[in-house]
């Protein structure tokens, strides 16, 4: 059963950073591309970072780039964002997802992931 958990969540001020995590089980985590996607309340959930497999391919949105990194540590089944600078809009909650090579289309969206954990919120104070 695949599954992913999502940590690292929690409240800061403006201009501070973050590190979330996806620890990953169930699946072979190298054959799983991985993303991080986030929803603020009353807005659509939209892709924050996604990285292929093997690490090669990235793709960030564009209010995020300079200021997120997406990583992996496929020795340790785990996802990570690192999120500096981080600012009063980045406050939602913070999904991570999965998605099995063959199947996605390497485009950052929530509908290319079919695998998502619980999420972990992420609060930016002004």
């Amino acid at each position: 059963q695949v599954q992913v958990v999502e940590s690292g969540g929690g409240l800061v001020q403006t201009g501070g950073s973050l590190r979330l995590s996806c620890t990953a089980s169930g699946f072979p985590f190298d054959e799983f591309h991985m993303g991080w996607f986030r929803q603020a309340p009353g807005k659509e959930r939209e892709g924050v970072s996604c990285l292929s497999r093997k690490g090669v391919t990235e793709y960030y949105a564009d209010s995020v780039k300079g200021r997120f990194t997406i990583s992996r540590d496929n020795a340790k089944n785990t996802l990570y964002l690192q999120m500096n600078n981080l600012r009063p809009e980045d406050t939602a909650m913070y999904y991570c997802a999965a998605v099995v090579r063959g199947s996605w289309k390497r485009a950052c969206a929530p509908g290319e992931f079919p695998y998502w954990g619980q999420g972990t919120q992420v609060t930016v104070s002004p």
